[in-house]
């Protein structure tokens, strides 16, 4: 099976985004793994650190890597990695791609670190994919009562210089994109304008993180102004919390866990396949 750097560019063409889901147990992952086998598309599953001390770095690895020996065309990020080690963990367990967070450093910090991860990247595994990440879109994939504090959109100047200067493969800027989604709806307009300027500049790969809650005609414009990668993991969240909840509710004394969640599989395949049919 190819590598995810040849299924990004093989990508490129198509007039679609990739899409990239989160998990932290098995329910998303038979979801995405379901899509993937039905669409013959490449389906990106990411963990965070978090998620990563939760699931196993190792377990999550060889997790994935069984459905590609079954010619499922899955493959593993470590999303949001904020530390060098947690970089090289990632890179040794094979995972396929390794986003190093420096958003919260200085620029400067920022450029400095991640030029560092793609140099050692490049000597340990030269097929991972490196991404980095300039602007704050806030930290927490989960439901919040109001927009961050502190976001702040990438300027092209900035999204020139690090891409120059670092050698990432992709780039995540932020464009008007929050992490979580808003309990009363009306996430924040995608800056278009701001994301066909960046790509018309850098001329890589652009990730779009926190696109839970965007309309879906606000992520077909996206895609349409230079958006390669579209990550979503709130929305999987709610939809996994709603549908067990409701499982509880209609089975209150079933206490064998895989009945309980195939609902909460359905569901979360559910939310993945409407995205990537964008």
């Amino acid at each position: 099976m190819q590598s995810l750097r040849d299924a990004i560019s093989a990508n490129g063409g198509t007039g679609k985004a990739l899409w990239h889901f989160n998990f932290s147990e098995l329910a998303a992952v038979k979801a995405a793994a379901r899509l993937a086998r039905e669409s013959g598309r490449a389906i990106i599953l990411g963990v965070s650190e978090g998620e990563r001390d939760y699931v196993g770095v190792r377990v999550a690895s060889a997790l994935v890597a069984s459905y590609r020996r079954e010619g499922v065309p899955l493959y593993l990020n470590a999303d949001h990695t904020k530390s060098f080690e947690k970089v090289r963990q990632a890179i040794e367990a094979g995972f396929d791609a390794v986003i190093f967070d420096g958003s919260a450093l200085p620029f400067e910090e920022n450029i400095a670190e991640t030029k560092r991860v793609v140099e050692y990247a490049r000597m340990a595994n030269s097929a991972v994919v490196i991404e980095g990440e300039v602007g704050y879109i806030g930290v927490s994939s989960k439901v919040l009562d109001a927009v961050p504090e502190g976001i702040e959109k990438t300027t092209v100047e900035q999204a020139v210089r690090f891409v120059r200067e670092t050698g990432v493969d992709m780039f995540a800027p932020a464009v008007g994109n929050i992490h979580g989604m808003l309990k009363g709806g009306h996430e924040p307009e995608l800056d278009i304008a701001l994301i066909r300027k960046i790509k018309d500049a850098v001329r890589i790969p652009l990730v779009l993180h926190g696109a839970s809650g965007n309309t879906d005609a606000d992520l077909r414009a996206a895609v349409g102004a230079g958006i390669s990668l579209i990550h979503v993991n709130t929305e999987l969240r709610v939809a996994w919390r709603k549908a067990l909840n409701a499982a509880f509710a209609a089975h209150p004394d079933e206490t064998t866990p895989y009945k309980l969640l195939i609902d909460a599989e359905d569901a979360v395949y559910a939310v993945m396949r409407a995205k990537a049919a964008l």
